[in-house]
């Protein structure tokens, strides 16, 4: 009988709901690391983020699937990056939200709304004072880096906006709905230049981080906001908080920072030019529903010896 362990625990409802629906299959939950050590060992599959200790004590494991979209995590398990297990991820469920999330900052600092919005607590009906900074999107630079799926939802709702959608991905014949051009890296920082709203949305690897540097960032127009919606330490967090303390850049939106959660005396938490989001951007009752579906075909697939979807490269990172 095969065995599927849920690392992190998992309710005894949703665990029997699994057992009656899968009923060749033992599914077992651990809550503590000693009792998932102890029943990985004879586990066929894990759902969850395992450690080394758990690749070597899993000596039947043949597939670990990991709920998120990002599997950076992976390059603190090299022992999984080693092995023949396959690892597949949550990609595909979250680019929805996601660009919904990207979509709600941009026009947060357009419309002028955490004004109106501090006004209204406020009791001031003040159209006159923040009118004159807002701006529509039509027309606008929208550059994108990252043209994967969650990228891609960002295009489709870039060209909504009848904005000029330009991309960068590692994989420049990448692409997607109303994206007018896809670069490749060696033109990131044109990409810099032209843009008005900077969305980056590329998983993190060894060849990202760092990729938004104080250079670049010094390229980029003094009018322009930048939205990070995919994982930290892509923008050089320090370059970004000197950009936007000297009016150097006029606003960002960050759902990711370096360090999470977010350290209480980074001055990001008081920048006027800041939105801030606590890495939340891909939740909706849709993403779980997406998530948990994408869990059901691949048990499905696992236990019928058929490809499993969205298959992770572990060298590559994503």
């Amino acid at each position: 009988m095969l065995k599927v362990l849920f690392l992190g625990g998992r309710d005894q409802g949703q665990l029997g709901e699994l057992r009656q629906r899968y009923p060749g299959v033992a599914f077992a939950g651990a809550a503590t690391e000693e009792d998932e050590l102890r029943e990985i060992v004879d586990a066929d599959a894990a759902i969850g983020w395992p450690t080394d200790a758990h690749i070597l004590a899993g000596r039947k494991l043949r597939w670990i699937h990991a709920g998120s979209a990002g599997i950076d995590w992976i390059s603190q398990v090299p022992e999984l990056v080693r092995s023949d297990i396959v690892l597949t991820n949550g990609r595909g469920s979250y680019g929805n939200a996601i660009a919904d999330h990207c979509f709600a900052m941009i026009l947060a600092f357009t419309r002028q709304l955490r004004e109106f919005t501090a006004d209204q607590q406020a009791k001031v009906w003040s159209g006159r004072n923040h009118a004159p900074n807002m701006l529509e999107l039509s027309d606008a630079t929208l550059g994108i880096v990252g043209l994967g799926n969650i990228g891609g939802e960002i295009a489709r709702r870039g060209a909504g906006f009848r904005m000029r959608v330009i991309a960068m991905d590692l994989n420049p014949s990448a692409q997607a709905p109303g994206v007018e051009q896809v670069w490749g890296l060696d033109r990131l920082d044109d990409l810099m230049q032209i843009s008005d709203y900077l969305a980056i949305s590329a998983p993190r690897t060894p060849q990202t981080i760092g990729l938004i540097d104080a250079r670049r960032l010094a390229l980029m127009k003094p009018t322009a906001h930048l939205i990070a919606v995919s994982r930290g330490r892509i923008v050089e967090e320090a370059a970004l908080i000197a950009a936007l303390q000297e009016g150097r850049l006029a606003g960002a939106g960050l759902d990711v920072t370096a360090t999470e959660p977010l350290p209480t005396d980074s001055p990001l938490w008081e920048l006027p030019n800041v939105i801030l989001t606590p890495h939340t951007s891909g939740a909706s009752v849709q993403t779980r529903e997406r998530s948990q579906n994408l869990l059901h075909e691949n048990l499905r697939r696992f236990i019928a010896g058929e490809g499993l979807l969205n298959v992770c490269d572990k060298e590559a990172g994503f």
